[in-house]
């Protein structure tokens, strides 16, 4: 029986099926070619680290971490990056699920699939010991709950919250959506004049917070101060190092030894400069300690509000660097190199602490209980091509953020009666929220550190999810379940409605034969009367 379920499900969406079998086949390439995970230099460590020895860390904040210590007890780095491909197939799954309920077409809810499925960066991504993949789970997640229905009962809209909250403690860069999440529950429920919708939102808001007030609670156990962490204004600091002119900032003498040396030009990117500048790495007491970073968010402010200009054609130019090809070594060849399966296996450092009480390769091996760094021929040879062919390039980036646009507004075909043609709002409920969603997590991170190749890809998703909308229909009637078969109650009633429409028929008919018939009848007495 339920095989029969199973493909009858199949069957009845076979495209996307036959796309997500696709996906998980190169996910299955990855696991069998490089058995365990992927490490991005120190970041995995810092999280490898943290989830053996549970602690917040001051330069990034590690709820991560607590994911990895679930899975902990099993001793396997391959099974985190199994359910790290699990989750990037569960994205596309919602992504699918949200579409098809807004009633657009199966080709176009499984075109806007693809890049999620296929992107073999995405698949590179889920492979490694870091937070992307969790991070964008997690928003997809809450989005679904908020928009499956047009009303959200409040047990749904503080599942969505805590959701969006421990995705933050994931990954900082999703701070934005504590307040997008909320303010679009708000905007919804005032449009539909549902103040009981004001509620909800305020419900949202709270599961928001707590997860967040949670960890700053946690991170002041450790070291004194409600943050989430002390890297904020090094971060920021670095942002402003691409522009800054000290002759022209004019910073009081407190702030003048942190002055970036030189010019701009001869400055590396942001994200390369700030690991080497002598003005931070060699600061008394290190760039994260409380005192130091706020002295480097103070500077970095007053470097913004004296040079605006500078700071927002450092943000256009990395956003411009999201839509350009080829790809661009940047912030460096480094950096760069480990966004890449390679044939040769990875060297973790041995001698070499992140999270006091081991080393990065002794964390390695106690977690994982297994040699990292495998490589296995010929399935790592087949993934290592197919991901420096397969992805989604910048121009194709590009226009799926442009298609996005697509439900948010629309220009109106038909005009009503003495008006003009122009822009409309979508009458969709919610298509904005993914477009926003995607815009907002792809410009935070570049205004406030810099481009990265890596921070495009939890904006993909929802910017995937975006463009599909914009081939749903205005004003949908979304059924009850868009994935599964019709039930039995629905298959009855849908027979009951068949009958009605043949017996209406019939009858029609029948009247038509008996006018027919009296018309003859009265002609053939008026011929008789002639």
């Amino acid at each position: 029986m339920l095989f029969a379920r199973f493909r009858a499900l199949v069957l009845r969406h076979q495209l996307f099926a036959a796309a997500l079998t696709a996906g998980a086949g190169l996910r299955l390439l990855a696991l069998l070619g490089y058995p365990g995970a992927l490490f991005f230099a120190g970041d995995s460590y810092v999280y490898l680290g943290a989830a053996l020895r549970l602690r917040p860390d001051q330069s990034k904040t590690t709820g991560y971490s607590l994911f990895l210590r679930m899975l902990e007890p099993f001793h396997s780095l391959t099974l985190v990056a199994a359910v790290q491909h699990l989750m990037g197939l569960g994205v596309a799954v919602m992504i699918y699920l949200l579409l098809r309920r807004a009633g657009a077409s199966a080709r176009w809810s499984t075109a806007a699939t693809l890049p999620v499925l296929l992107d073999g960066f995405e698949i590179e991504d889920e492979h490694m010991v870091m937070a992307e993949a969790l991070f964008t789970f997690l928003i997809m997640a809450a989005m679904l709950l908020i928009m499956w229905r047009a009303r959200v009962s409040w047990p749904v809209a503080l599942l969505a919250g805590l959701l969006a909250g421990y995705a933050v403690t994931v990954r900082s860069e999703g701070l934005p959506v504590l307040v997008l999440f909320p303010a679009a529950s708000l905007l919804r429920g005032l449009l539909l004049r549902n103040w009981r919708g004001c509620l909800v939102a305020a419900v949202m808001a709270v599961g928001c917070a707590a997860p967040v007030l949670g960890y700053a609670a946690w991170f002041h156990v450790w070291t004194g101060s409600y943050t989430l962490s002390r890297a904020d204004g090094f971060y920021l600091w670095g942002r402003v190092s691409s522009f800054a002119e000290c002759s022209v900032i004019k910073p009081p003498a407190s702030e003048v030894p942190v002055c970036p040396a030189g010019t701009p030009s001869s400055r590396t990117p942001p994200g390369d400069y700030i690991w080497h500048a002598p003005q931070v790495r060699d600061i008394p007491g290190g760039p994260v300690s409380a005192a130091n970073d706020t002295l480097l968010r103070n500077f970095a402010v007053r470097a913004i509000e004296a040079q605006p200009l500078g700071y927002l054609h450092a943000v256009l130019r990395g956003l411009a660097l999201a839509v350009e090809w080829p790809r661009q070594p940047y912030p460096d060849a480094g950096t760069v190199y480990y966004y890449y399966f390679h044939l040769t296996p990875q060297t973790i450092p041995a001698n070499h602490s992140w999270i006091p009480g081991g080393t990065a390769y002794s964390d390695a091996v106690q977690y994982g209980h297994a040699t990292p760094g495998r490589v296995v021929r010929p399935f790592a040879i087949l993934i290592d091509g197919y991901q420096r062919i397969f992805y989604t390039y910048g121009p194709l980036f590009g226009l799926i953020l442009f298609t996005g646009l697509g439900g948010v507004v629309r220009i109106r075909r038909r005009q009503p009666p003495g008006t003009r043609p122009g822009l409309t709002w979508s009458p969709r409920t919610g298509s904005m929220l993914p477009w926003v969603t995607a815009v907002v997590l792809l410009v935070f991170p570049i205004a406030v550190a810099d481009f990265d190749y890596r921070y495009l890809l939890p904006v993909l998703p929802f910017a995937c999810l975006a463009a599909g909308l914009a081939f749903a229909p205005a004003r949908p009637v979304p059924s009850s379940d868009p994935i599964a078969p019709p039930s039995s109650s629905e298959r009855g009633s849908s027979r009951v409605v068949r009958r009605r429409r043949l017996g209406s028929v019939l009858r029609a008919g029948r009247a038509r034969r008996i006018l027919t018939a009296g018309e003859s009848a009265g002609r053939s007495r008026r011929a008789q009367a002639r």
